[in-house]
Parts: C-alpha cells; sequence; structure tokens
C-alpha cells in the first residue's frame, strides 16, 4: 500500500540499494499507447549514477528488462513490469556502521520503526529507488507526448548562488542540467570544491509543465497541487517546494492576483493552479534538496545501544543530490499528471459518452 502511488495511473516500486535488483509495476497505462524502450532507456541514463564526477561513482548500467505489459511495440493495458538488476553494490563499504546512525540519513527513524534496518546504502531509504520511478515516469511521458504535453526541469540555485536566467533548452545539454549558462562554470567549481573538501552541497530545482488543459485536480482533498507536492516531497532529500510565484509571500495582493483578459492570464504568479484545479498557464514548481548527508568527515552519533561515537563513512555518494534529482522531479510529475488526465477524463458524463461514439 505504502509502496505505491496514483489513482488510475498507479505504481508501485520494489527493491533495495544492494539488494539484487529494483524494479516497478504500473497499472492503469492505456492500451495502444506506442511504448518506446529507448526513450526509457535514455530517461534511465539521464538519472543513472557514474556519468561523470557529479554524481556518485557508483557504476550502473540501469538497463531495464521489460516482462510485461508489451506487445508488438504497443501497451496492452495490462500491468507492466520492469526490473533493473544491481550490478555495482560494494557492500562492504557499510561494514564499519552497520550499528550506528548516520547523521541526515534515515538509519535512526527506520531502526526505531522497524527494529531492524538494511545498513547497505539505506536499502530501501536509499535514491537507489528512485530508478523505478524513473522507468514509471517515462511510460507516464509517453502518454503525455500524444496529447503534446511537456515536462522539463533543470537547476536553479546551487549552494546559494542562484540563476538569473532559465534556459531550459541548454539544461538538456548541460551535464549538471544547468538552466543558466553564465552560472554553470560558477557551480561547477562549487561543487568541486565541496567534493575537494568532503563536504557535500544543496541546491533548487525548476520545473515546468507545458500545454496542460484547464481543469485537472480533484478538489477538495486531490488537488493537482496537492497532489504534486506530495510526489515531489516523497523524493530523497526534497525538503520544501513552492509552486507559482516564490516570492509571492512577500507580496501584496494587487501584485500578486493574475489579472485575466479575454486573450488569457496577464500573469502567472499562481503557478498555473486555481483552486487546486489547472488554469491552463504553465504549471511551474521550485524544488528545494538539501545537501547530500553522505560527507566524507567525522561526525557525531550513537549506535543502536545508544552509546557516542564517531561516524566516518566510506563508500560512493553524489556531492549534491539536486543534480540527478531534477531527473526524478520530472518523472514524478508526469506520473501526477498522467494520473490527473485519467481522473478528469471520469468527471463529466460527455466524456464518458465520448468512448463509445
Amino acid at each position: 500500500m505504502f509502496n505505491s502511488f496514483g489513482e488510475i495511473f498507479r505504481f508501485t516500486t520494489f527493491g533495495e540499494s544492494h539488494g539484487r535488483a529494483i524494479g516497478v509495476v504500473v497499472d492503469g497505462v492505456p492500451a495502444g499507447i506506442e511504448f518506446d524502450e529507448e526513450f526509457l532507456k535514455n530517461e534511465l541514463a539521464r538519472r543513472k549514477p557514474g556519468k561523470n564526477r557529479f554524481s556518485t561513482q557508483r557504476k550502473e548500467d540501469d538497463l531495464p528488462e521489460v516482462l510485461s505489459g508489451i506487445f508488438e511495440g504497443k501497451t496492452t493495458g495490462t500491468p507492466i513490469g520492469v526490473v533493473i538488476f544491481n550490478k555495482d553494490q560494494k557492500s562492504k563499504d557499510y561494514s564499519n556502521i552497520k550499528d550506528i546512525f548516520r547523521p541526515g540519513h534515515a538509519d535512526f527513524t527506520y531502526f526505531h520503526k522497524y527494529s531492524i534496518r538494511d545498513y547497505r546504502g539505506g536499502g530501501r531509504s536509499s535514491a537507489r529507488e528512485t530508478a523505478a520511478r524513473v522507468v514509471a515516469g517515462a511510460i507516464a511521458k509517453m502518454i503525455l507526448k500524444e496529447l503534446n504535453i511537456e515536462i522539463e526541469a533543470g537547476v536553479i540555485e546551487i549552494g546559494g548562488v542562484r540563476a538569473k536566467n532559465e534556459d531550459f533548452e541548454y539544461a538538456k545539454k548541460s551535464e549538471i542540467f544547468a538552466l543558466d549558462k553564465e552560472k554553470e562554470k560558477e557551480w561547477i567549481e562549487l561543487i568541486d570544491k565541496a567534493r575537494e573538501e568532503h563536504n557535500s552541497l544543496g541546491g533548487v530545482v525548476k520545473l515546468r509543465i507545458k500545454n496542460l488543459p484547464i481543469g485537472l485536480g480533484e478538489p477538495i482533498y486531490y488537488k493537482l497541487d496537492n497532489v504534486l507536492a506530495s510526489a515531489i516531497m516523497s523524493i530523497n532529500a526534497v525538503k520544501g517546494i513552492y509552486i507559482g510565484n516564490p516570492n509571492a509571500h512577500k507580496l501584496t495582493g494587487v501584485e500578486n492576483n493574475d489579472e485575466i483578459s479575454k486573450n488569457g492570464f496577464l500573469s502567472n504568479n499562481a503557478g498555473g493552479v486555481l483552486g487546486g484545479i489547472s488554469n491552463g498557464e504553465n504549471i511551474e514548481i521550485e524544488v528545494y534538496f538539501k545537501p547530500t548527508p553522505s560527507i566524507f568527515k567525522p561526525q557525531k552519533s550513537i549506535d543502536i545501544n545508544g552509546n557516542e561515537v564517531e561516524v566516518n563513512l566510506k563508500g560512493r555518494h553524489d556531492p549534491i543530490v539536486a543534480i540527478r534529482g531534477s531527473v526524478v522531479v520530472e518523472s514524478m510529475a508526469a506520473c501526477v499528471i498522467a494520473d490527473m488526465l485519467m481522473l478528469n477524463m471520469t468527471r463529466t458524463i460527455e466524456n464518458i459518452k465520448k468512448i463509445y461514439q
């Protein structure tokens, strides 16, 4: 139950960081969607570890094996099962902390909740699980492509240094998904400095969803913005999001209200959502990632017996989560939008009648 997400377009992930495999079962996918396996591989390649010095050096091919739900290149309307086998686990890197809680990680809470924890890379709490979400997101994007709905994301801030420009096309080519070409060099220098000092950085990702129809969202408890927030907040290391103008709390009502003309809205401070329902404007969201908690500096902690200890971590870790996290943000947003589209189809009798016409 709590390893699944979505109402109609619904996915369930399984597996651990150092287990044999991770995977996902995606249900509710309409029949007849062109299944683009190369696109799926490319999406996983965008997120996969070991590509460059800005991510963990764990080397995983992240090649998906599609087990079900596809026939002759199209979805069949049945559950799509996909598995990704882990190949580069180094569990011995974690043997020295098997009884110690790492600061900033879920070790402490998992142990106290379940009285057991997989200390090898965090087990189920590891960001390794997000590769399965990217699979679900890629399938959702295949649906959205049929409707000309675009989802894009990039890094807008690193280490407190914020972009002055937003170029999503440039972000697609940047090895750190930088939205601002002018800030990219400074950001890379900050990341390299943090790595050299055995430290890490936080960052902010900007998400944009284009070409949405008016009407997505289910008041009152399944609003578009609250479901997007829930989906994105479930991503490892995300500590907050802002939908619309991130300075709205500093404005007056006169400044913040989006006036309307016969040609549409005159501004988009609302970020494309009013009353929990899409208003036809771009959805715009900022996502705030904390610094990677795995740092190679001595830190104070306790062990499972309550003894005070000093933690010295080994292993391979991202110097900043926000970079690869931007791909996962896109994926979760795509799953939400696909789900909301299908929910919206059931909301008027006219829509239901169209199926039989």
